[in-house]
């Protein structure tokens, strides 16, 4: 396939040594951002995962039939 010259390549990783500006407040920024939501989302997740009115079923399963 044809790589365009604009397309991130990992070769090019250390470009962000090279960046300045606004351009490096908005890679720090999405960073932040990403970990917010992730420490948001893991906070509210173990504050809701427990669920008290689940139906516990205590009919097992003892024989499956194979044809």
């Amino acid at each position: 396939m044809n790589n365009p010259k604009n397309e991130p390549t990992l070769e090019s990783i250390g470009d962000y040594n090279t960046l300045k500006g606004s351009k490096k407040r908005i890679v720090w920024s999405v960073i932040v951002v990403g970990l917010l939501i992730g420490t948001v989302y893991t906070i509210v997740s173990s504050k809701y995962a427990n669920v008290d009115d689940r139906i516990d079923i205590q009919d097992p399963i003892k024989n499956v039939k194979i044809k």
